[in-house]
């Protein structure tokens, strides 16, 4: 059909003053925007947008707290009769007034109506925070270029930063020369008592030797075997063993108590020992055990007891070096840079770094048993 015309009717606005004349275009059909005439305002063009620039800031906190009657009313609009009906033409003339003043984003736009502020809160676009972000990150990368987990992991968490295997155990045995010679060193490593670096670097390795060298793998060796606790606690408590080659007896075996031809008997003697400040004890030393197993129970023992008293066996070593050393009088300090030199310079140290690896391979490399 013909479109048909819109009547509209133009007004002359007077003023005071001369330079007020404005000619003022009313529309009387449907409109998407309200504007209020304010009679203060003077300047005010004809086709002037509506933007949040012209909108002073106490306006700004009128049309919010609008808003928020607005939201109540929805609330309870929804769940009365069509007595508030009424009032719908009124509360859409000030919704549309204040969507018109505010900032039209697409974050505004909603095609259902919403219970809560979320329709009419413009939330911030975090594209740009996100550039931002990453340019920040690529140029502290660009400006640090080489830095590596370990490196980073040192810098925020020292005590738990990545060291060398053989530096570890090089102040393991600077700490065992040490108590070798004043017997009260290791307690007061565990007990806390000695906070300088270098006692906290020494507890450190010890820690390091304890729970990522020995224990895992002792704890892998047993739950793959078929030990009775009994055995493991003896073979715990000995710190020598022997394991001797014998006739073939067909028996139940005294390590996990299932019949097998057995051929080996294991002899475990020695003190019970501390296993933190390796102290040993004097009560029954001259204890002994023989126990006869079969194959793979000997060679699981063998692997097992070489990994368990490694430590201890290493202090041991350690104890025979400065008991052989002639010099006295001369401080503690003096004595243990002394010796340890001498050691790192032989490659005892090297040497008994190797063995400590090679107990480790054993244990990975163990069969389970079939």
């Amino acid at each position: 059909g013909k479109r048909k015309r819109l009547n509209t009717s133009v007004l002359y606005d007077s003023d005071e003053s001369e330079d007020s004349d404005i000619l003022v275009r009313k529309v009387f059909a449907k409109r998407h925007c309200i504007m209020d005439e304010d009679e203060n305002s003077e300047e005010q063009q004809p086709d002037k947008t509506c933007t949040t620039e012209n909108v002073p800031a106490n306006r700004k906190q009128k049309v919010f707290a609008k808003l928020k009657e607005l939201a109540k009313q929805r609330a309870t609009r929804r769940s009365c009769s069509s007595e508030n009906c009424e009032d719908s033409n009124g509360e859409a003339e000030i919704e549309e007034e204040a969507l018109c003043r505010l900032p039209l984003t697409p974050t505004e736009v909603s095609e259902t109506d919403s219970d809560s502020m979320k329709d009419f809160i413009v939330e911030e676009d975090d594209d740009d925070d996100d550039t931002e972000h990453g340019q920040n990150e690529n140029q502290r990368q660009q400006k640090e270029p080489n830095t590596s987990n370990s490196e980073l992991l040192a810098h925020y968490i020292p005590h738990l930063s990545r060291c060398d295997h053989y530096v570890h155990f090089k102040r393991i045995v600077k700490a065992f020369l040490i108590n070798a010679i004043d017997d009260t060193f290791l307690s007061s490593l565990y007990d806390g008592t000695r906070q300088k670096k270098y006692a906290q670097d020494m507890l450190l390795s010890l820690h390091y030797l304890d729970d990522r060298f020995i224990q895992p793998r002792l704890e892998n060796l047993i739950s793959r075997s078929r030990w009775k606790e009994r055995y493991k606690e003896r073979v715990d408590c000995y710190p020598d063993v022997r394991i001797i080659l014998k006739n073939p007896e067909n028996m139940s075996c005294q390590a996990c108590e299932l019949n097998r031809y057995c051929k080996f008997n294991v002899l475990l003697s020695g003190r019970l020992y501390n296993s933190r400040t390796l102290e040993a004890d004097d009560f029954m030393s001259g204890d002994k055990q023989v126990l006869k197993v079969g194959t793979v129970c000997a060679n699981r023992t063998r692997v097992y007891h070489n990994l368990k008293h490694f430590k201890y066996k290493l202090y041991v070593d350690c104890s025979s070096v400065t008991e052989l050393d002639g010099v006295v009088d001369e401080p503690v300090k003096d004595t243990v840079e002394r010796l340890f030199s001498g050691l790192e310079d032989s490659g005892w140290i090297q040497k008994r770094y190797n063995d400590l690896e090679d107990c480790m391979n054993d244990a990975d490399s163990f069969q389970e048993e079939k």
